[in-house]
């Protein structure tokens, strides 16, 4: 393939970036082409299983697919336990760098070592296979050790992104109805302290269910303890309940292994589950093909654990690779924009994934930061998140990866788990461009009645075979995930994104077709914007739209209709984007808040976005003989 000849504006790899790949391109699309199955399975004996797989895949009940059928494993073991066996056990499996200047590492056999104790800790307090344990934390390590420590002992773990809000934080434990949550005294960013204890407090006063509160002392701000339901992490931690042994629980193939909340456009934001066998198998394989991974390799996934990037290839791809990770608590620019650069100069990082709203917030700063640091270990970079614009890219290419580094533009959801429209470093590449699916992964791009469209026409994205980390479903809601995914077009699985793809089959991610807002490369859902907003008491109505953002990617823009008693002020549209910020949380503050007499609806009810965006933009909105006002 890096032969071909292409349309466009192409950056093809080098000879040395060829011979250093894990793989052979064609080999590796012409194998899982056309054995996919066997594909998979091949990787899957790279991993370890207490029994084998007697069934590859098991299509009998779609869309419910299940992996590595009869299969007996623990993801848990396959990152920690294998590596301690073998010369790996002293390598440094972690490294972390704390907004303030502080350090930790841990090797394989310390990171077990932890990841036991803590295992112990959770089943003194009655937590067994099957429960859910929330965490809520910055980027630290005790939050990779408590995930760690749930996979071992077969609980299930839902992680809550450290920036989301008391409404969220209680929503998603009572959804998941945890027995136990994980939550550290606060976390650092910009400088600033983020209070989690006390966020956690006024969320846990409606969330009935929970037994436990482990608090981790991070910043060391006076907390209020409540006797009887917090303890801290660090005495539990010192008794000896915390033995450094602890039995590794034996997991079917298809048993939950964490459940992690997305946004959706009913308001409610939905437990995407995944499983054991398939999710490791996923995640283990596509990190090894795309980032290229070798064993003195320094990996770094600038993303955060809270959400699905972070679950992936922060936490279990690079440790079932056996890698070295890097983990960075705070912001990029904090406490001036060289922060990132000089901590790749400082540890050897050799593989940077970031996301889009990061680079394009760097670039900002110019070329004077980056240029003041030697970048010369870096090997590959990659984005994440939403699409990268090509001037951001050739930026990221010229001036971080000083045109030697090939740029690994990945296309994924909290729902597939792992990569699924991605280079990998022995293919040509096209700024903007997500390049292809992963080998032997079926996508298409289809107009409203299912069938393919033409090539650079838009379409709606979707994939027409199963793969192993797929979503299993959507936690106590089957019927939902049926609906959501697989009911717009039969037997195909719908991403919610549009797309368009080339003369060269090179794939463009555009964006969103329904009602999910990218800021920052985080989903946020209209519904939960607009519920928020409405549930201040000046609100009658309001909506939410996505508007292009140089940094952020998208900004949120709202329209509100204010109840009669209520008059226009500055005041209260400030009041108003503050109290989004309570409700779900900083990332979710909108740009603006306009008021408005009334909303373009359709004789349904159905207030119609696309006009709003339309107006916004100042483009024509289309056919709007449907609408109501």
């Amino acid at each position: 393939m890096s032969d071909q000849q292409l349309s466009g504006d192409v950056y093809y790899p080098s000879k040395e970036v060829i011979k250093h790949a894990n793989a052979k391109c064609d080999d590796l699309y012409q194998f899982a082409s056309e054995n996919y199955e066997g594909f998979w399975e091949k990787e899957a004996k790279n991993l370890h299983w207490f029994k084998k797989w007697n069934k590859v895949l098991d299509d009998s009940n779609k869309p419910f697919y299940k992996w590595f059928v009869g299969g007996k494993t623990n993801i848990a073991y396959n990152c920690l336990d294998v590596h301690v066996e073998t010369p790996r056990r002293n390598k440094l499996a972690l490294i972390w760098e704390g907004e303030n200047g502080e350090f930790r590492s841990f090797s394989y056999f310390s990171l077990r070592r932890e990841t036991c104790k803590f295992a112990n800790v959770l089943k003194s307090l009655g937590v067994v296979k099957g429960d859910r344990v929330t965490l809520y934390m910055g980027r630290i390590p005790e939050l990779m050790i408590g995930m760690l420590a749930c996979a071992r002992i077969g609980a299930i773990h839902s992680v809550v992104y450290g920036g989301f809000s008391v409404e969220s934080l209680h929503e998603r434990l009572e959804d998941s109805q945890s027995k136990v949550l994980i939550v550290a005294d606060g976390s650092y960013q910009r400088g600033k302290v983020v209070q989690l204890k006390k966020i956690a407090d006024e969320a846990l006063q409606r969330a009935a269910t929970v037994e436990s509160v482990l608090v981790v002392k991070r910043t060391g701000e006076p907390v209020n303890m409540e006797a009887g339901r917090d303890m801290w992490y660090h005495e539990l931690m010192s008794l000896p309940i915390a033995n450094n042994s602890c039995n590794i629980e034996v997991m079917d193939a298809e048993d939950p292994l964490f459940m992690l909340y997305t946004s959706g456009t009913t308001g409610k934001p939905k437990a995407i589950l995944h499983t054991h066998g398939g999710y490791m198998v996923g995640v283990y394989t596509t990190l090894k093909y795309v980032f290229d991974i070798h064993e003195e390799d320094r990996y770094w996934c600038a993303a955060d654990p809270g959400w699905i990037t972070g679950h992936s290839y922060i936490v279990y791809g690079p440790l079932l690779n056996g890698a070295t990770s890097f983990m960075y608590e705070g912001a990029p620019t904090h406490p001036y924009p060289n922060r990132w650069w000089q901590m790749i100069e400082k540890y050897g990082i050799n593989i940077l994934y970031t996301a889009p709203t990061a680079i394009r917030g760097l670039m900002r700063y110019g070329e004077a930061w980056p240029n003041r640091h030697d970048l010369s270990s870096l090997r590959i970079l990659g984005s994440v998140g939403e699409p990268i614009n090509p001037e951001a890219w050739k930026w990221y290419h010229r001036v971080i990866g000083k045109e030697k580094c090939p740029i690994m533009d990945t296309w994924w959801q909290t729902e597939t788990g792992m990569f699924m429209i991605t280079p990998m470093p022995c293919l040509p590449l096209k700024p903007g461009s997500g390049t292809k699916p992963f080998p032997g992964l079926k996508m298409d791009i289809v107009d409203e009645n299912g069938e393919s469209v033409k090539p650079n026409e838009e379409g709606y994205l979707v994939i027409k075979n199963p793969w192993p980390a797929m979503v299993r479903t959507i936690y106590n809601d089957p019927d939902r995930y049926v609906n959501q995914y697989w009911s717009r077009f039969p037997g195909v699985y719908m991403t919610g994104d549009s797309a368009r793809r080339d003369v060269d089959g090179y794939y463009w991610v555009i964006g969103r077709v329904d009602d999910v807002i990218k800021v920052s490369g985080y989903r946020l859902g209209t519904a939960e914007i607009e519920s928020a907003l409405v549930s201040h008491p000046a609100v009658a109505e309001a909506a939410a739209i996505g508007l292009p953002h140089d940094i952020k990617g998208n900004a949120i823009y709202t329209y509100v209709i204010l109840k009669s008693g209520f008059t226009k002020s500055d005041s209260l549209v400030e009041e108003l984007i503050m109290h989004v910020g309570h409700e779900v949380g900083p990332i979710a503050k909108p740009e603006s808040v306009e008021i408005v007499d009334s909303l373009p609806k359709t004789r349904s009810g159905k207030i119609m976005r696309r006009v709003l965006k339309a107006k916004a933009l100042g483009l024509d909105p289309g056919n709007i003989s449907t609408l109501e006002e």
